[in-house]
């Protein structure tokens, strides 16, 4: 009967030291839970900022997307990056074709709207320009 005993609190505490070495909670929350979190945040604000357009705007954005991954995937544009023999897809043009033809991805829109809020605290006086 204490055999028995034994070995479940020896398989219970195995498991338990295994369970606390593996991530600290720290880790975890740091890592994991954070990314997480913030990955659902972007995504939430990027669905509402695609789904607040207007349908001629959808559409816009239909075509300039098709025109400006045909742009950026040529393998004249791409760019170059160690490990890729053909080259990778050049973000920076598609973002400024996008931006050109009206349509500015939601990344384009989120730092245009960063710099204007900086541009805005600049003025009254809560962020000491910078001097170059």
């Amino acid at each position: 009967m204490q055999i028995h005993r034994a070995k479940t609190r020896l398989l219970l505490l195995t498991g338990f030291i295994l369970l606390l070495t593996g991530c600290s909670i720290s880790d975890w929350y740091n890592g994991y839970y954070v990314d997480r979190s913030s990955i659902k945040k972007y995504i939430k604000r990027s669905d509402a900022y695609y789904d607040a357009e207007s349908p001629e705007m959808k559409e816009l954005r239909k075509k300039n997307q098709a025109y400006c991954s045909d742009l950026a995937s040529r393998p004249e544009n791409r760019v170059a990056k160690k490990g890729y023999e053909n080259g990778v897809f050049n973000e920076p043009m598609y973002s400024v074709c996008m931006e050109k033809g009206g349509t500015p991805t939601f990344g384009t829109y989120e730092s245009r709207q960063d710099e204007k809020q900086r541009a805005e605290r600049r003025a009254r006086g809560e962020i000491v320009p910078e001097f170059q």
